[in-house]
């Protein structure tokens, strides 16, 4: 972690009076993923770029905020910065057939930490984008060349964003967030803490009487939380902690410095502080794939999600539609399940629609459960210690199952045929084994 002093130079030093860019203000009309909402947006294309050029990317919430387009000129002219395409999207609106806006959108948008957000960005803003910018220039696929800004509201939408989908976006800048109750914004630390750790490089800005609704808690409270979550993780980011309210105010002041600490040295991230990460992770982080008829297999609708420990005393079962998995001790003498109570608890973005598709126990006891929000693996005492991102596509199927193997684990979605493995610390539970215990704690 590297804390920034409140002496540090004001943005307005280092910029120029007119930003060298070519800007087109438009629209989005209806959207698939947010029905019914207009977004408006603006790009802007800097000048002196010649045709197939590659651009770093820079897209900004809630308009263009921190004069940054002029900054990012500035620091492009002194060599901080590649150059870069800038995208100012404002949030959506639904009007009525009299052009009144009937729906704000904004905190529905910018609040939610599932991947909504992300998915619109990825096939609906980003698509049009490359439309306006067209044969001026190619926006570059990496992700440690694409940085998404926001404040407030869309602070936690631009963190939310790079941490469903890093490889969209590699930099972030949120700036008084509201990682509060308000849509899951809380639940954040808790995710960080227990994930494997995204390649993504943050700067979080706040003060210290941030509280714009007491509603909701204290808002610097739920930045620091998250940024001690960050750093117990291992992740490259910078927090700026100070005197200061709900505002933009500091945010204009340190914006040239935090580009300049975002976009001048590579990712430089540590190991995460997780136990059970560390034990279970290979430098291997890739999901290997593979399409086969052999890996259909027929599934009925309906068909229970269920996992039996390696000694048969005990049986995990999913609880369709909640966070809860239930947990059943079996009779070795007649095989009844007995004593059922909700036992593991799984993490959801979406609470009502978690999705648990395929459960499996390790040699150690752990159950690994492959759910919508991750592959989440659970301790015997039932709680999530660990969660694996899993590839995209296997994160909206229902049909997939998981496997064990000694050093991999295995995905398997019955309904396409494709198979999903990567590489872990794992061994395969041997039948009738009981794994040792874990204790009481």
């Amino acid at each position: 972690m590297k804390k920034l002093l409140l002496t540090l130079v004001a943005a307005c030093t280092c910029v120029i009076a007119n930003a060298a860019y070519d800007k087109t203000g438009t629209s989005l009309g209806s959207s698939a993923i947010y029905p019914g909402t207009t977004h408006s947006y603006v790009v802007a294309v800097p000048d002196g770029i010649t045709e197939g050029d590659t651009c770093a990317l820079y897209v900004g919430l809630d308009g263009e905020l921190c004069n940054a387009s002029s900054v990012i000129d500035s620091l492009t002219k002194a060599g901080v910065m590649p150059p870069t395409v800038c995208v100012f999207l404002r949030p959506g609106v639904v009007c009525d057939a009299d052009g009144n806006v009937v729906r704000y959108n904004r905190s529905n948008e910018f609040d939610a930490i599932d991947g909504r957000f992300a998915s619109f960005l990825e096939t609906e803003l980003l698509p049009a984008v490359k439309t306006v910018v067209g044969n001026r220039a190619t926006i570059t696929d990496d992700p440690q060349r694409r940085m998404i800004m926001g404040l407030s509201s869309s602070g936690i939408a631009a963190f939310a964003a790079a941490w469903n989908r890093p490889d969209l976006f590699g930099k972030v800048y949120s700036g008084c967030g509201t990682f509060v109750p308000m849509r899951g914004g809380n639940e954040l630390q808790a995710l960080v803490r227990k994930s494997e750790p995204r390649d993504i490089k943050l700067f979080i800005q706040d003060g210290y009487d941030d509280c714009w609704n007491p509603i909701f808690g204290s808002w610097y409270e739920a930045n620091a939380m998250l940024g001690t979550a960050l750093d117990f993780a291992g992740y490259d980011s910078t927090f700026d902690w100070g005197e200061g309210v709900h505002s933009v105010r500091r945010s204009n002041e340190i914006f040239a410095d935090m580009m300049t600490t975002l976009w001048s040295k590579p990712l430089a991230s540590k190991p995460s502080g997780n136990g059970m990460l560390k034990d279970i992770l290979t430098d291997d982080r890739i999901w290997k794939s593979e399409q086969s008829e052999k890996y259909k297999t027929p599934f009925e609708t309906g068909q229970t999600v269920e996992a039996v420990y390696p000694d048969s005393s005990l049986v995990a079962v999913a609880d369709a539609g909640g966070n809860w998995l239930n947990q059943y001790i079996i009779d070795k003498a007649t095989g009844r399940r007995r004593y059922g109570q909700r036992f593991y608890y799984l993490h959801s973005y979406t609470p009502t629609r978690l999705i648990v598709s395929g459960m499996a126990f390790d040699s150690n006891g752990n159950l690994w459960a492959v759910t919508d929000a991750g592959l989440q693996i659970c301790d015997q005492n039932g709680r999530v210690r660990a969660i694996i991102m899993i590839p995209p596509e296997v994160a909206e199927l229902e049909h997939t199952s998981i496997n064990i193997g000694d050093g991999v684990v295995c995905i398997t979605d019955s309904a396409s045929g494709r198979r999903y493995t990567r590489r872990f610390n794992v061994t395969t539970p041997k039948a009738g084994v009981r794994p040792a215990s874990q204790g009481e704690a």
